[in-house]
């Protein structure tokens, strides 16, 4: 009885000492103040990057070495804190170390207290290590904070995942002169495999597989070129053809973009091989075919990956397009838009969206009018009259993209 009421004592004693640790660890400014948004840019580097390291391309035990843009980096640390933690990171390069850095507010506590972490990762062989962490102005050791984080991923159930990943590293180096990180790796084809086991769950597969073959069933009585109002279709794959579950609503926003872009989903799944291939029927939302093709893309988008990541695919698309493709189009970004904003009402299962699916979907719900927005803009016309996204004139145009959304019961 001694014995377990002296280890009763020490646990209590030492959850206080943590506890009371945390406490003298808050702060009441954060480390890390920055937006939520994901640059243009980063999706072009990500798009380089993995036309670069294609892992359909690379063999079991390949030795590859990947130049990751410190931007890039940055980004994606600051995406993760705001999806995972509800708070903001960075990704702070020096010339042989890098910083990560978070900043998580604390609610329930008189005044603003923010939880801080700097963690520093030194140039090393092998799987990269914490050298020095921080917690507010605490030095925490980095043993702990290894433990804690293997701990917390290990809970999270993606521990082998974790581990499999760090240990195909093999060099870590950082050139802050030319912006990137330096990452040499050995492939092992059971990363990939895993990645997509994290991504589509076996409740994803299910609900995907009965999407595709509802959107197969409500496409077939169409002739192949049949040009069907998009808001038809959204509102039966939403609200009748299934539970009604975040789950269900994400697996129909990617099977119809999906089907929107032309692409198939075997390229993600080779299972989809098996299911029905709907009919190459033309949805169209506002009398065009391109409008529920960004509308329908940014949806899935949104839904399955958050509001900036797709703001930020959607730039970049009509960047690409004023440089090669069809122009710039104001009116495929409002598109854009009307698309996310109606795929964050999905991940937060909103009750203006529940309403809305009660009765007839109609273009006038999901998307504002697009007349006087400028389009087919080539690179040198875009910037000649806005100058690019930061300038004034192109402000003026997106806020009256975000007028004209949020005159709309739906996203009000």
């Amino acid at each position: 009885m001694r014995f377990l009421a002296w280890l009763a004592a020490s646990l209590l004693l030492s959850l206080l000492v943590v506890f009371f640790l945390l406490v003298a660890a808050l702060e009441p400014a954060p480390l890390v103040t920055r937006g939520e948004t994901i640059s243009p840019a980063s999706i072009a580097q990500a798009k380089l990057l993995l036309a670069r390291n294609d892992p359909r391309r690379l063999a079991r035990g390949d030795e590859r070495t990947a130049d990751l843009p410190a931007a890039l980096i940055d980004d994606g640390v600051n995406h993760l804190a705001n999806r995972l933690l509800h708070g903001r990171g960075a990704f702070v390069m020096g010339e042989d170390s890098a910083q990560i850095r978070l900043s998580v507010r604390v609610p329930g506590l008189p005044g603003p207290r923010f939880l801080n972490l700097g963690a520093v990762f030194k140039e090393a062989e092998g799987e990269p290590h914490v050298a020095s962490a921080t917690l507010g102005s605490l030095p925490v050791p980095a043993a702990l904070i290894e433990l804690l984080m293997a701990s917390a991923i290990k809970l999270a159930g993606f521990g082998d995942d974790w581990q499999l990943a760090r240990q195909s590293i093999r060099r870590l180096m950082f050139e802050p002169g030319r912006g990137v990180v330096v990452i040499t790796y050995v492939w092992e084809p059971e990363i990939l495999d895993r990645a997509l086991a994290l991504a589509f769950t076996p409740e994803d597969l299910l609900h995907l597989e009965a999407a595709q073959r509802a959107l197969a069933g409500l496409l077939d009585h169409h002739g192949p070129r049949a040009r069907v109002p998009l808001p038809e279709i959204l509102g039966t794959l939403l609200a009748h053809t299934g539970d009604g579950s975040l789950v269900q609503r994400r697996a129909a926003l990617l099977v119809l973009a999906t089907h929107q872009s032309g692409q198939s989903l075997v390229r993600l799944l080779p299972q989809a091989r098996q299911w029905p291939r709907p009919r190459p029927v033309k949805l169209i939302l506002l009398g065009r075919g391109d409008s529920a093709q960004h509308f329908a893309i940014s949806a899935a988008l949104a839904a399955w990956a958050g509001e900036p990541a797709a703001n930020a695919i959607g730039v970049y698309k009509e960047v690409e397009d004023a440089r090669h493709g069809s122009g710039f189009s104001f009116a495929d970004l409002a598109a854009d838009r009307a698309g996310t904003r109606f795929g964050q009402l999905v991940a937060d299962a909103s009750p203006r969206l529940n309403a809305a699916l009660g009765r007839t979907l109609t273009d006038a719900d999901l998307a504002p009018a697009l007349g006087g927005l400028p389009e087919y803009l080539s690179e040198s016309e875009f910037q000649r009259r806005f100058g690019g996204s930061g300038n004034a004139a192109y402000a003026q145009v997106m806020a009256e993209i975000e007028r004209r959304l949020a005159a709309l019961p739906l996203y009000r």
